[in-house]
């Protein structure tokens, strides 16, 4: 491992084993065939292909060993996501891995204890944040009150991922003036509190919920959720970024298939050097938001994220939704009219491309938290 300022990156044989396994595993479950098919399926994934993971162990790939996990830490996950990114396999894990972490970092050890093990087997966590859709908001409007019949959970929730399939969801609420994450299970909800909505990537999932008049045990609150907050934002826009730097592989390697067998007046487009430097760029954007997420995965660990971490996680998720934004237009603009067709897969890249943008925070975000990380 070298180390020159905030550059570090070492690529474990661990990290190695798991990124081979899940390129075949991805590319054989999940070939552009398949992602259509699910497009317009209610869940987005496949449930057989999600027990299948689970029976290799990835849902416990980040968890120690006495929970029923691997203890390979949460940057272990990063080349499975990126490879599920390649091949577009969608699953609830990035969902559950993120909330699995909150607890792992946030949570009691009784609550460790509880909930850890059934994330191990596959149960389904997701995290609800937003009240808006601004990713930096500190405040929430969704609150926890005491009353005289125990505490009571108002308020609702925006774009909530896996929200159909969730077991449970660790909501921001605010307590006396404090952020808290607030354990809610799928059964407490009233009916009709979960509002499917529709989202300009179709291969994703997710919904508004109402959390309206919740009752809550005081054993549901993560005692540490302050500091946790923060790492769980980090954490995610990691994951995300893994996934989109796959996707922005997948859309390069789309666009060479393309320029080296579609010709045009007698030559191959790809000798046309106007198409050629952008491809180069692509190539380059993929490549360096690649070093960035494996740059975060280096540095990531169970402790709180410290400073560097955060500055390599802000970095990475800046650089993979830059990177697939330009390859997603670039692969849709290369394949002419057909591009902007649902026939063209093309489309499926810039979709995912426009989703990533603003999960956990869209570049101008993580460029404004970076500057005083760097300058003050």
């Amino acid at each position: 491992m070298t180390r020159t300022a905030n550059l570090s990156i070492a690529f474990s044989d661990e990290q190695a084993m798991i990124l081979d396994a899940a390129k075949d595993f991805c590319r054989d479950k999940s070939d552009n065939t398949a992602v259509r098919a699910l497009l317009s399926s209610d869940t987005g994934f496949n449930p057989d292909i999600w027990k299948d993971m689970i029976a290799l162990g990835w849902t416990g790939l980040a968890l120690p060993e006495h929970f029923g996990g691997f203890q390979m830490g949460i940057g272990a996950t990063v080349p499975l996501v990126e490879s599920m990114g390649k091949y577009m396999l969608c699953t609830p894990f990035i969902s559950a891995t993120i909330v699995a972490q909150a607890i792992l970092r946030g949570g009691s050890k009784t609550q460790q204890a509880e909930w850890l093990p059934a994330m191990a087997k596959g149960c389904i966590g997701s995290l609800a944040l937003l009240d808006n859709e601004d990713w930096g908001a500190v405040t929430t409007s969704c609150t926890l009150t005491q009353t005289n019949d125990g505490l009571i959970l108002n308020g609702k929730k925006l774009l909530v991922n896996d929200a159909t399939v969730a077991d449970f969801f660790l909501v921001l609420a605010d307590f006396n003036g404090t952020p808290v994450l607030v354990r809610v299970e799928a059964n407490q909800l009233a009916e009709g509190a979960v509002k499917i909505k529709t989202l300009v990537d179709e291969t994703k999932r997710a919904a508004n919920i109402d959390f309206s008049d919740v009752i809550i045990t005081d054993d549901a609150i993560l005692p540490n959720s302050t500091n946790t907050l923060i790492d769980v934002r980090l954490i995610g826009a990691l994951l995300i970024a893994a996934e989109a730097t796959g996707c922005a592989a997948a859309a390069l390697n789309t666009v060479v298939d393309y320029l080296t067998t579609r010709k045009q007046f007698g030559r191959l487009i790809g000798s046309y050097q106007s198409l050629k430097h952008p491809t180069v760029d692509m190539l380059i954007q993929m490549d360096s938001a690649r070093s960035f997420i494996y740059h975060a995965a280096t540095l990531i660990n169970d402790g709180a994220l410290d400073k560097d971490t955060e500055i390599a996680c802000r970095m990475a998720k800046a650089q993979a939704a830059e990177a697939l934004s330009f390859a997603g237009d670039r692969a849709v603009q290369f394949h002419g009219g057909m591009g902007f067709t649902y026939d063209c897969d093309a489309m499926l890249y810039i979709r995912r491309a426009q989703w990533a943008q603003h999960q956990y925070g869209d570049p101008q975000h993580h460029r404004k938290m970076l500057a005083p990380l760097l300058l003050d």
